[in-house]
């Protein structure tokens, strides 16, 4: 019988028999080490994913919106430039971060004064001063937050602050209606007459965003509290890049912002002294007028034409008016042209005037009506 006992007696080729017991428990602590070192590791992993992007943006991150599962559910709106028919080409190019805001208010109170030597941009809009009821500043200021927003909610704050201006321009200028509500829906009793788009184009069927409604009644705000932007100076229209309407190459032009062309009138009528009237309220209720298309509106709308009104104001009476001196007297009507058989009848002698008492001269006590009983400074 073999005793195995005796190691002499195992070959050398055969495995030595191993301690199984203490080879586990040395195992045993051993693998316990690896798992602690493991679990040190990936913690350390862990920590350095949620702190290097602290680290990267400290001002843009918080502990409480990585994870966010209310995030991924939440409904993102497209903005107008990239909703379909709502967008021109290079639109988002004029969707930029709000401009700091600039006093550029003239500094003179002298509603006559051209302060054009001083200012770079020109003659500058004296500041808007309001002097209606609440009920002329709450028409005012929602006449002209729906033209800011309708005409440029996606411009820079420089082209609504144009917008407004423009507006508050054509208030003060005789050609226009007085009132900002007045100046806004001018021509919307017709299809073809408005002076902004958006009153005639069925754009008021579409319901504001609030976001880009808040935007254009701020800068509504400012401008009727008296906030003057200087850069289109006294601008009285303006057109988008994408059209070149008749009357551009009349009127002077003036700059360019986002994606409108703005211009003043030329001549007489775009004088700082042809801006001369003050508002007094009694704002029109902020809606488009009802339709009219009778033939006296059509004359109104041909009235508006720019050129026209260029015209008129250099006209001699207009000039006039505007400067205080003498307007030209008027020539006699010639007699009328009669046909030849009332020519034959009498001709002008058949529509004379008979019977009337003979005229017999100024009559002594009136002999100095119209003079000066004294004159004046004696």
């Amino acid at each position: 019988m073999t005793d195995f006992a005796s190691t002499a007696e195992i070959p050398a080729s055969e495995p030595r028999p191993r301690d199984f017991a203490g080879n586990f428990v040395r195992g045993g602590r051993r693998h316990a080490r690896q798992r602690t070192r493991r679990r040190w590791a990936i913690g350390a992993s862990v920590l350095a994913a949620v702190a290097l992007p602290a680290f990267a943006e400290p001002g843009s991150w918080h502990p409480f919106t990585v994870g966010d599962a209310d995030a991924a559910t939440e409904t993102v709106l497209p903005m107008p430039f990239e909703r379909k028919g709502e967008s021109f080409p290079g639109s988002a190019y004029y969707y930029l971060q709000a401009d700091p805001a600039v006093d550029v208010t003239p500094a003179t109170d002298d509603a006559f004064a051209d302060n054009s030597g001083n200012d770079p941009f020109g003659p500058v809009a004296q500041p808007f001063r309001f002097t209606g009821s609440i009920l002329d500043r709450a028409r005012a200021q929602q006449c002209m937050t729906m033209a800011i927003y309708y005409e440029a909610a996606t411009e820079p704050d420089a082209g609504q602050r144009a917008v407004a201006q423009v507006v508050l321009n054509r208030v003060a200028h005789p050609a226009y209606p007085k009132t900002v509500c007045g100046v806004v829906f001018e021509g919307s009793e017709r299809p073809t007459g408005c002076q902004f788009t958006f009153a005639c184009d069925g754009s008021l069927a579409r319901a504001p965003q609030r976001f880009f409604w808040d935007r254009a009644a701020a800068v509504a705000r400012a401008a009727l509290a008296g906030y003057v932007y200087a850069p289109v100076g006294l601008a009285t229209h303006y057109h988008t890049i994408q059209i070149n309407p008749y009357w551009a190459p009349s009127l002077h032009y003036l700059t360019t912002i986002g994606a409108h062309r703005f211009y003043s009138f030329a001549g007489t009528a775009g004088a700082p002294a042809s801006f001369r009237l003050a508002y007094l309220g009694g704002e029109p209720s902020p809606a488009p007028r009802p339709r009219d298309l009778s033939a006296a509106t059509a004359m109104a709308d041909a009235a508006l034409d720019p050129v026209a009104l260029q015209r008129a104001f250099s006209a001699p009476a207009a000039r006039a008016a505007t400067t205080g001196s003498e307007p030209t007297p008027v020539s006699a009507a010639s007699a009328p042209q009669y046909a030849e058989e009332v020519r034959a009848r009498g001709g002008d002698d058949l529509y004379r005037t008979r019977g009337l008492p003979e005229a017999q001269g100024i009559r002594p006590e009136y002999a100095n009506s119209g003079k000066w009983i004294a004159a004046p400074g004696t």
